[in-house]
């Protein structure tokens, strides 16, 4: 149901005429009838060039339909290559014009109450493989694409036909919404996407952002979405505390014969895993105190783990003797706690992929080192248990303890 879809071309220009540009070659010179072709095929060069290119100063007026062709537009670059005009009458209807750079796939524009994907409602608008232009409403009820859907969704567009056109190097969606109540500042979610909709599935977004505009004023006015820091942040806690720490214990539970090297790796490893590990925790209260997200279960697994990795860390500073009387019960609250925090780890760097909205890699990379660290402990153990039935001299086999 293509909706007042146009294609056109700045590329697609009628030739000039020979007899407008006609030169008597005899009356000038060689060298300037050079010069002066080199300069006309400059200006034509540039003319060209300007016209691919689309600006706040570009006129829409020769290839928009109306009411999107006026030029009481308010235009604001917005991000990368995109583009957003619009204008608001005395009925709270804005006409809104979203442009970007453009070879192939889909772009859009969602409206969120919250700044984020899921609940929001965007007008996606695609060119297909035939040359057929497309644009169309989405719910997006969910971060899977069987959950988003040709749906009209809670964005009040008008009658006014929707329009998508593509000239020269830019496509341009146009269409209406209809502002019922004062102007707020409504979030709006740009993305792109370079695969095109098949049978108006959608691909996964590319790249995409988040900002708070402010209609009235045609200007943002807050900060982009830190998606950036969010990816720190599941970076660095999913090295540190999901992948180095349960490689020391590993280290530390079945090398135990090639001492003191098993100690050094152990500490090492714990070491970098804490401190990197506690990186991504500064990043996620950065992240945090920039989106108030509501993760309340995510939030407190992150800082169960954290308060005991740090006393681990404070208890490695603390241990007592070999031959301590409380050497016993320092391993045992040392083993426990340790593994009551690798597992409180695994659970938290799993559940942050899943709200985190991660794409399908960082749930194959993750599951994937679990996959094999379980396999991998699994045929530790048995063999640990058989050598320590039949455990040669010289080769000792022990809990996990530090030994100074």
């Amino acid at each position: 149901m293509p909706l007042q879809c146009s294609i056109s071309s700045s590329s697609r220009r009628k030739p000039f005429s020979s007899s407008t540009l006609t030169l008597r070659a005899m009356e000038i010179p060689r060298q300037a009838h050079g010069a002066l072709s080199m300069v006309f095929a400059m200006l034509v060069a540039t003319a060209a060039v300007k016209a691919q290119m689309d600006a706040c100063g570009a006129d829409l007026r020769t290839f928009l339909p109306s009411p999107f062709s006026s030029s009481r537009l308010h235009c604001s670059p917005v991000w990368n290559n995109f583009i957003l005009r619009h204008w608001q009458n005395q009925d709270n209807i804005v006409s809104i014009i979203l442009s970007a750079t453009y070879t192939s796939g889909w772009v859009g524009i969602g409206f969120s109450n919250d700044g984020k994907m899921v609940g929001s409602s965007a007008m996606i608008g695609w060119i297909d493989n035939h040359g057929r232009a497309y644009i169309k409403q989405y719910y997006l009820g969910g971060q899977t694409s069987s959950g988003v859907k040709v749906d009209r969704g809670n964005l009040l567009t008008t009658d006014t036909p929707p329009a998508v056109v593509l000239y020269g190097d830019n496509i341009y969606l146009a269409f209406q919404v209809n502002f019922s109540v004062q102007l707020a500042q409504p979030n709006i979610i740009l993305a792109s996407s370079a695969i095109t909709p098949n049978t108006f599935h959608l691909a996964e977004h590319d790249d995409k952002t988040t900002l708070s505009f402010d209609f009235s004023s045609g200007d943002p006015v807050s900060i982009y979405y830190p998606y950036q820091l969010k990816r720190n942040h599941g970076a660095l806690a999913m090295f540190g505390w999901g992948i180095l720490l349960p490689l020391g214990v590993i280290v530390a539970r079945y090398l135990r014969h090639k001492d003191p090297l098993w100690y050094y790796l152990h500490v090492i490893l714990q070491f970098l895993g804490y401190i990197i590990g506690l990186a991504g925790v500064i990043a996620g209260t950065a992240l945090y105190n920039r989106i108030h997200s509501n993760f309340t279960m995510h939030r407190g697994l992150g800082i169960s783990v954290l308060a005991l990795g740090s006393l681990q860390v404070i208890a490695f500073f603390l241990h007592p003797n070999p031959d301590s009387k409380t050497r016993k019960y320092w391993n045992r609250y040392h083993h426990w706690s340790g593994r009551l925090c690798l597992f409180l780890a695994a659970v938290n760097v799993a559940l942050g992929i899943e709200i985190g909205g991660a794409n399908m890699s960082w749930k194959v990379i993750y599951g994937a080192f679990i996959s094999v660290v379980l396999i991998s402990v699994t045929f530790l153990e048995i063999m640990w248990n058989r050598l320590a039935k039949a455990s040669t001299p010289g080769f000792q086999m022990s809990t996990c303890s530090f030994e100074s």
